[in-house]
């Protein structure tokens, strides 16, 4: 017996695998879009990218956060940790980058490294 008292027929079926396959295409579209902030921020070798990443993943239910976290992501993050020297802040972000698993690339230019206009 199928729905509404008639049986199910070819199209039925093809109508299930087809909300079926639309709702998980949702969902891994969520998915992508509640870990853009961190993969931005680990792509822009924040100093702060595990936080931003861990407030993209919790803040979605309320957005607000989530969108906080985007605009974070994208921060320069020029922040030094005065505890340290500016030399081990660049090891400490350069670390901290690697281990969540992003690449420090040949375009990323170090907020700490002076200009040639500021060197002379």
């Amino acid at each position: 017996m199928g729905l509404l008292g008639q049986p199910l027929g070819y199209y039925d079926y093809l109508t299930f695998v087809a909300l079926i396959l639309l709702l998980g295409a949702v969902m891994g579209l969520f998915l992508f879009i509640m870990g853009l902030p961190g993969r931005i921020a680990i792509k822009r070798n924040h100093p702060h990218a595990e936080a931003v990443k861990i407030m993209g993943w919790m803040g979605f239910l309320a957005i607000v956060p989530w969108v906080h976290a985007f605009i974070w992501a994208f921060h320069d993050g020029t922040t030094v940790d005065i505890r340290r020297l500016p030399e081990d802040e660049r090891d400490a972000v350069r670390k901290e980058i690697k281990r969540l698993g992003g690449e420090l690339t040949e375009e990323y230019r170090d907020p700490l490294d002076l200009d040639e206009t500021q060197k002379s």
